[in-house]
């Protein structure tokens, strides 16, 4: 026999909000997510942002996009894409609504904290080589000793060619690490503070320690290493000044927990939300709106040169688009609306004074939406408006995604940014939308399968709706 509710019950059912997992909405969701993160493991096996874009192309030639012709007026269910410089790539599916009408984007970085190379990496060292590296991006220095670490770039050489290399990924590559100080001498070390346990410096990757037979050489284990560099990819030691090279965590993707709920990977900020932006595009073939699927570089980094969001790349691209329908870009992008997608922390039991609860985001309780980033007093932030917030929410409530809100700690403890700011500069209605993430720019991230899932849904209700924006 049900219990008829009180009064207060009905009213606190109707006004207030009372969070749950979901695995208590749906248990069933686990085994939906397991299928879709398969696709998602094998797409973090890309860890740089060349790897990305190299990965994603073929992707799209497959579902039938085509390179960009510049002024060519588009069909609605037509699909293109536009790559710059190896490290940006552009999707789109003509809408059914007139261009005119707006377009609904998304935009996700495909950058990652990494230790790249410094322009004059080779050294040696009491018998050992080195490479020696400038970190990218924020990390904690100390996390990156002692894992077994992949070599990802390319070399341009000075005839012109340009060398891929791609070290440590397959069954059988030699990996690379960067030592650190056994505790028997760490004494000194040890009361520092984390900051200073390992300064940048220190961060040199060890690659080799056997010496080329030759009496005569002097730096016998460096030209070793380089002897082997050249004869598997042409590569002399002045080549390395015209080279992007980077040394990331060669750790496989991978389950984590006994129940396999979680994914554990490096650069799943912000690969989660690259991917499931990816699958929604390609799997709303004929949506209302037209779709702007964007993956951008230099996020980490502050956004900054040709291929950071404040470039003008991606305005460059709108204007060529849609002047093809006679449209000014200013108008299209007054009407349109654009989600920011980028993680936030999710909040971690074991450090709960960081958290402020009522305004953090928690693993398996779906996709965060922030509402403004930054830190302090909303400082570098974008803060979206009460219209842009309500009319994604009825978005999703009406697509029935549970969702949640999240700031990024407590306000003065720290803060974070996303490009947010750097997409509503072009007067375009600008949110953030991620997931929730455990060890955030460690080697080793932990994201729910279950809010993975549910972001990719939570795009494509996006890309699907046919509400009109206020």
């Amino acid at each position: 026999m049900t219990e008829e509710k009180s009064l207060g019950q009905a009213l606190e059912e109707k006004l207030l909000v009372k969070p749950k997992s979901l695995g208590e909405l749906d248990n069933a969701l686990l085994d939906e997510a397991h299928g879709f993160c398969e696709g998602y493991k094998e797409f973090l096996g890309c860890k740089t942002e060349r790897d990305i874009v190299d990965y994603t192309i073929p992707l799209l030639k497959d579902r039938g996009y085509s390179a960009f012709e510049l002024g060519r007026r588009y069909e609605a269910g037509e699909r293109f894409y536009v790559e710059n410089r190896g490290k940006n790539l552009i999707m789109v599916t003509v809408g059914s609504e007139p261009v005119s009408a707006g377009l609904r984007i998304c935009v996700a970085h495909i950058d990652s904290p990494r230790l790249d190379f410094k322009p004059n990496p080779l050294f040696e060292e009491t018998g050992m080589a080195f490479f020696k590296t400038h970190y990218y991006g924020g990390i904690k220095k100390y996390q990156w000793t002692s894992i077994p670490l992949s070599l990802h770039g390319v070399v341009l050489l000075n005839s012109g060619e340009t060398v891929r290399i791609d070290i440590g990924n397959e069954d059988g590559d030699p990996l690379l690490c960067i030592t650190d100080l056994l505790p028997h001498l760490a004494r000194d070390q040890m009361l520092k503070p984390a900051n200073k346990v390992v300064e940048a410096e220190q961060l040199n990757i060890l690659i080799g320690c056997w010496p080329y037979d030759d009496e005569k050489v002097s730096a016998k284990v460096k030209l070793n290493i380089m002897k082997i560099l050249f004869d598997k990819y042409g590569i002399a030691e002045r080549d390395f000044l015209s080279a992007e090279l980077c040394a990331v965590p060669a750790f496989k993707p991978c389950d984590i927990g006994l129940d396999r709920s979680m994914v554990g990977a490096y650069g799943q900020d912000d690969s989660v939300c690259a991917y499931t932006e990816l699958m929604a595009e390609l799997d709303n073939e004929d949506p209302p709106f037209t779709t702007v699927t964007v993956f951008i570089d230099k996020e980490e980094t502050g956004s900054d040169g040709v291929t950071g969001m404040k470039s003008f790349m991606f305005r460059d691209f709108i204007e060529d688009f849609v002047s093809a329908y006679g449209l000014e870009v200013r108008h299209v992008m007054r009407r349109s609306m654009c989600l920011s997608c980028d993680v936030n922390a999710a909040v971690d039991p074991c450090w709960p004074e960081v958290f402020e609860m009522t305004n953090s985001s928690f693993l398996n309780r779906g996709p965060v939406v922030s509402k403004y980033t930054g830190s302090g007093g909303k400082y570098s932030t974008s803060d979206a408006s009460a219209e842009t917030v309500g009319f994604l929410r009825r978005i999703l409530d009406e697509a029935g995604i549970p969702w949640q809100v999240g700031e990024l700690g407590k306000t003065d403890i720290g803060g974070g940014g996303t490009i947010a700011a750097d997409i509503a500069m072009h007067n375009l209605d600008t949110v953030d939308i991620g997931v929730p993430v455990l060890s955030m720019h460690s080697p080793l991230e932990v994201t729910s399968k279950a809010d993975v899932y549910m972001l990719y849904k939570a795009i494509r209700a996006f890309y699907a709706s046919t509400l009109v924006k206020p």
